[in-house]
């Protein structure tokens, strides 16, 4: 394969990338935006909706790592293939066999089990076309790529947050999983045609064309002094497990809005249908559009781990400041339940536009560093463990979204929203210290570097 047909080729490889990570992505992520529907539909509570949407992180929490070690081990064309159609067989199994009809209603328990076998099966994409974006682009370009990847996952969130609840509300659970199917389906088939692996002068040849390209900033040190066939495995290294663990305790904020924001507009903010589905794509939409933005400003300037670590303090303040509206919102409402759930009224109009707008800023703000930080990690780990070492830091992002929803309903119900909120923007300050410092050799004068 010449140069021109790799540079153009590797385009494809993106697209199939972003494709599979949407495909998932409006499972995982806007399945949680039906939650009402959900829990009106399976006759189910708060508890139980945390359940279920818990297991659907759980499946792909403990997938993640076998799944990033069999990448690593079989390639990227095998491992998306069979995860794409296995996920889209068991959503149309569900599709059959899991769904409300009439006066029949699946319990808990089949539902819980669907969704946690979807998240098992789904756990293959993210290291798989991780691994494959990695390999097809040089340093100097990964972090765009992986941020286009990674802007899949709030863009297939923002297409199952406009879609899913319209479908849920007229179609039923079996128009929702059977899109959802099909969508994994025809991914597969992309897949199919054009993933397969960069020629083996070209991949041998990635860190010497990665050092001749980067200039010095402290990520292009980092990289060059991480060598892609390094012995050390990345469950070795301290600051892979770093950046993983920086990414789960991250999550908290973010998942808390993917999983319970529907809810907290529903019945805090008495949001109707149109107005939770404008918000949850504002949020993805945002997230998607500084997802891409952040991945070019961080390749620009080389400040990959300044830009993770000012995302927590930014994502801190927002939450902190969604806290504080709505505590203010359920002041104004007068008496608070029981429960902690205030309800606000037509008259507080102002007051429920400004908590969609704070759901919307934090939201993005707690997704806008996913590529950059896993562009961060698979540069640590170098590109023939980078299965491994994004199968990592999904590994603590969605064991993040199995333990949030189950987290969410008891402290609701022992508190109220504004301390649900509180405690996100606590979460989201932790990360600050678990994420590496740049190194210090960050900058080099014009002179130094001559």
């Amino acid at each position: 394969m010449t140069g021109k047909m790799r540079g153009n080729h590797r385009w494809k490889v993106l697209g199939v990338g972003f494709a599979a990570n949407a495909s998932f992505s409006a499972a995982f992520s806007g399945i949680p935006t039906t939650a009402v529907f959900l829990r009106h539909g399976y006759h189910i509570g708060n508890g139980g909706l945390g359940l279920v949407l818990g297991m659907l992180g759980l499946g792909i929490a403990v997938s993640e790592l076998p799944w990033g070690l069999l990448t690593d081990r079989w390639g990227d064309r095998r491992v998306l293939l069979l995860g794409l159609l296995t996920t889209a067989g068991a959503l149309a199994a569900m599709a059959g066999f899991v769904v409300p009809r009439g006066g029949d209603v699946p319990g808990i328990v089949p539902l819980a089990l669907g969704l946690l076998a979807v998240g098992l099966l789904g756990g293959s994409v993210n290291g798989s076309s991780g691994r494959a974006v990695m390999a097809w682009f040089r340093e100097g370009e990964r972090g765009l790529a992986m941020s286009i990847r990674q802007t899949a996952v709030p863009a297939g969130g923002g297409l199952g947050a406009m879609a899913l609840p319209s479908l849920a509300a007229h179609f039923g659970f079996g128009a929702v999983y059977g899109v959802l199917a099909a969508l994994c389906a025809a991914t597969a088939w992309f897949a199919w045609r054009w993933l397969h692996e960069p020629p083996e002068a070209a991949a041998s040849g990635a860190p010497q064309a990665a050092a001749s390209a980067a200039p010095a900033p402290a990520e292009a040190h980092a990289a060059r002094a991480v060598s892609h066939d390094a012995p050390v495995s990345p469950l070795r290294d301290a600051g892979v497990w770093r950046v993983a663990l920086g990414i789960g305790v991250l999550c908290v904020p973010q998942l808390a809005v993917v999983t319970f924001a529907t809810v907290f507009l529903h019945d805090f903010g008495r949001v109707g249908v149109a107005g939770i589905s404008a918000t949850m794509a504002a949020v993805q939409t945002g997230a998607a559009i500084a997802r891409v933005w952040s991945g070019r400003w961080t390749d620009r300037h080389g400040n990959r781990r300044q830009y993770m670590r000012a995302c927590s303090v930014l994502t801190a303040l927002l939450f902190a400041s969604l806290a504080l509206v709505a505590a203010r919102a359920a002041s104004a409402a007068g008496a608070v339940s029981t429960s902690g759930v205030a309800g606000l009224g037509a008259t507080h109009g102002t007051l429920t536009i400004l908590l969609a707008a704070m759901v919307v800023l934090g939201g993005v703000s707690a997704s806008a560093w996913h590529g950059v930080a896993y562009t961060e990690l698979a540069t640590l780990a170098g590109t023939r463990r980078a299965g491994t070492a994004l199968a990592m830091g999904n590994t603590c992002a969605f064991m993040t979204l199995f333990v949030t929803p189950l987290a969410i309903p008891p402290l609701l119900a022992a508190t109220s929203w504004p301390a649900v909120w509180a405690i996100a923007s606590v979460c989201a300050l932790i990360a600050l210290p678990i994420f590496p410092r740049p190194p210090r050799v960050a900058r080099y004068s014009s002179r130094a570097r001559a």
